[in-house]
């Protein structure tokens, strides 16, 4: 390993350069990380297009999914995660404190002492590789690391954050349980994770919506367990509300995961789609547009809605497991691969802006 490290950096809105930054020094209580590959998000998309109010005025290192090979660490650090140099990890997004009364009682994600985060901490915050958009990424002190199987690909086992994102919002947050119908909208590479989440916790019905230009990704969806996908769009354009009510008999949907990105429509039918009593977990960000929120609709249907910020632990831990399982084919979700030099194209990939180009899970590979 050199004395540098390459790192692409976003300088802008659709601006991304490739820079070096000096290898950082390693002690007892942290470690380098060598980014085998980076899984790309909906909102890296929105981030990369100035949509989200994350603060991108300062050149950041993007790449909240990393997943890698431990390069080097200290000896009080090794002890704390329980990992040495060759073991393969994935990270989770914050960094917390891991003493305030919040990350003691579990509530990390809430934790107010937070500095940095992977993927989102400006380059100026030493030692500035805090990305897994980068050939090496700095571990510190507080970084939350979960083993994973090294056999597996890397292009399925960086698939953890969108899988423990299904999880999360599919069975810890809607609380899916045996029998249930749900309600999955959107079918992005997380509504496909939900789809996973939703079967493994033993739904009876699942319902994926999506667009036209989702045909390859609802045959996905169907593969991956759903019972009935609707086109939302187009001459045959399906009406969201009244094709669950047919399907359902007029039951409706027990729990109803809404994870489109930036519309507004779909958060009104999540509400409409809903049983009276069900559950509603709202995930998809809107980019700080001011959505019609019907409240009426969820006080007279008994409604309880969630909002779903991230993944945490538990989540994260239970989708590794079932990417080590093999029970599902992941691999048919990951399209594209991508090295350091084309990260702006991968993020434009995975947005669908590439002519020809029909992208579910698109990853970095920056040692490729």
């Amino acid at each position: 390993m050199g004395e540098t490290v390459r790192a692409a950096v976003q300088v802008g809105p659709g601006k991304i350069e490739i820079r070096e930054f000096p290898r950082p020094t390693i002690g007892a209580d942290d470690g380098l990380l060598r980014v085998e590959a980076n899984g790309i998000c909906g909102s890296d998309v929105e981030t990369y297009r100035g949509h989200l109010g994350r603060d991108r005025t300062k050149p950041t290192i993007p790449g909240h999914e990393p997943l890698g090979i431990i390069e080097e660490i200290g000896d009080e650090a090794a002890a704390r995660w329980g990992v040495q140099p060759g073991d393969r990890v994935a990270l989770e997004v914050i960094v917390p404190c891991h003493y305030c009364q919040h990350c003691l009682t579990g509530r990390y994600q809430s934790c107010p002492n937070r500095r940095a985060g992977h993927g989102v901490s400006p380059i100026d915050l030493e030692p500035a590789l805090w990305g897994g958009f980068a050939e090496y990424l700095y571990l510190s002190p507080g970084t939350v690391v979960h083993k994973i199987d090294k056999n597996l690909p890397a292009e399925v086992a960086a698939m953890y954050n969108p899988l423990g994102a299904g999880v999360r919002w599919a069975a810890h947050l809607g609380g899916v349980g045996l029998g249930d119908t749900v309600l999955v909208l959107g079918a992005g590479q997380r509504g496909l994770a939900c789809v996973v989440a939703a079967r493994a916790a033993g739904a009876g019905t699942i319902i994926v919506t999506g667009l036209e230009a989702d045909a390859h990704k609802l045959a996905l969806a169907r593969e991956f367990g759903a019972d009935h996908t609707i086109t939302v769009d187009g001459d045959g354009g399906e009406d969201t509300v009244e094709r669950v009510r047919e399907i359902t008999d007029g039951a409706m949907a027990d729990v109803v995961l809404e994870l489109t990105p930036m519309a507004a429509q779909p958060v009104t039918d999540a509400l409409l789609a809903a049983r009276h009593g069900g559950r509603v977990v709202l995930a998809g960000l809107k980019g700080g547009k001011e959505i019609p929120l019907r409240t009426d609709l969820i006080i007279n249907r008994a409604l309880n809605v969630v909002g779903a910020f991230g993944v945490d632990a538990r989540a994260n831990e239970e989708a590794i497991a079932i990417i080590e399982s093999g029970r599902f084919p992941l691999e048919r979700m990951h399209t594209h691969t991508f090295g350091l030099d084309d990260c702006a194209r991968a993020i434009e990939t995975l947005a669908g802006e590439v002519p020809g180009e029909e992208a579910i899970h698109v990853s970095i590979h920056p040692n490729g």
